[in-house]
């Protein structure tokens, strides 16, 4: 028989054990789950991937930096599901991502589905982070619920005091769902009250049609000098466009929610949208983490893409949400997460913060430096609120 040296014998042994060990320690990865409904098709349908891609890369750049919580590392997952807009269907979604996916935090991105939420998200213990600027949204004493833009309330005056230079008779076409709702309710006595008058007002669905001349004519009847108008950014685009084509010469206040970058494309170009006023988009923005995560996200979806306030915002605020989760050591304990997000936005760094996180209120409020934008000379410039 041929002897064998015992050494030998062990090392196929060594080897075996060692692989266990190495694939233990991948094992050991857990999967985070994080959800998200939102409106991944219809009329919403770009608003909606703008979220999931604001999301999706801030889940890579926490992969690859690694992530351990309580000693235990993780690999965050997106799981994202189709609600079209609906509240009803954002509810049942976020039922599913809870029982289904055991998701301790969900998204949403606009007011109707997180109102919707907000009936159950505290019985069943998840974290509503909610993409909509409704203030109420965070004044109804939800203890698991955290806006992620601005309160759409600062804009208002500033709006008006800019506008109302080029005229005191507003039209407003409006989108019809509840967020829009929520900016009238806000916006048309603020007009009257500033000395303008509204002369017509004609809200109308965004995610249903392409075809808004109807609607947009009877606004233009009575000759308004400025236009309301808002939704999603390619529909509303088009509201201003059809606006253009029959005749408007005037200016557009734009809702927070549609981005005069993407408007630009659909009505012609930002020289169609001269003397407007709404958010100022990201590749307009000339502060350093705003130019990062340009950078950043071109690497990731594309030269030519530009990102919005949606991407650029739910991304930071998943950065919040990870760091608040290392800080309270946890990653299942909605409250104790929720804790922990102020300390967690007041620590992020410039680089993953566009724009301009500077904390979260007790009531689960964004508090941010915020800075909009106009048209002027064929152009987009960034003004601070507060310089308006």
């Amino acid at each position: 028989m041929r002897f064998i040296p015992k050494a030998l014998k062990l090392a196929p042994l060594a080897a075996t054990v060692a692989l266990a060990f190495s694939a233990s320690g991948a094992w050991a990865q857990e999967v985070l789950k994080i959800g998200l409904t939102a409106p991944l098709s219809g009329g919403a349908a770009l608003y909606g991937k703008n979220v999931l891609n604001g999301l999706n890369l801030a889940a890579k750049e926490i992969n690859a930096q690694g992530l351990t919580v309580a000693g235990k590392k993780y690999k965050v997952e997106i799981v994202a599901l189709d609600d079209k807009y609906s509240p009803a269907e954002a509810s049942i979604n976020a039922r599913r991502l809870k029982q289904q996916h055991e998701t301790a935090v969900i998204y949403v991105p606009h007011s109707g589905g997180a109102f919707a939420l907000q009936t159950f998200n505290q019985q069943e213990n998840f974290l509503l982070m909610a993409y909509t600027s409704v203030p109420t949204i965070t004044e109804k004493g939800n203890k698991l619920t955290m806006r992620i833009p601005p309160n759409f309330m600062t804009y208002i005056e500033p709006f008006i005091r800019y506008e109302m230079k080029k005229g005191k008779k507003l039209g407003m076409a409006p989108a019809d769902h509840d967020y829009a709702k929520a900016w009238v309710a806000a916006f048309e006595p603020a007009w009257t009250k500033a000395g303008g008058t509204v002369v017509s007002k004609n809200p109308m669905s965004y995610n249903k049609s392409a075809d808004f001349y109807t609607g947009v004519s009877r606004v233009l009847e009575n000759k308004p000098d400025v236009m309301f108008i808002g939704g999603p950014s390619e529909p509303t685009g088009l509201v201003a466009k059809q606006a253009r084509e029959l005749g408007f010469k005037g200016s557009f206040i734009v809702m927070d929610q549609a981005k005069m970058d993407e408007m630009a494309k659909v009505i012609g170009g930002l020289q169609m949208l001269e003397g407007s006023i709404g958010t100022l988009p990201l590749t307009a923005d000339e502060r350093p983490g705003a130019k990062a995560f340009v950078n950043a996200f071109r690497a990731e979806y594309g030269a030519g893409a530009n990102p919005s306030s949606e991407s650029s915002l739910n991304y930071s605020s998943l950065h919040i949400v990870v760091n608040a989760m290392k800080m309270a050591g946890t990653v299942s304990d909605p409250a104790a997460i929720r804790a922990k997000l102020d300390a967690a936005a007041k620590a992020l760094p410039d680089a993953i913060n566009p724009n301009d996180f500077n904390g979260v209120d007790a009531n689960g409020g964004s508090v941010l430096n915020t800075v909009i934008g106009v048209v002027e000379g064929g152009k987009l410039k960034g003004v601070r609120l507060k310089d308006l």
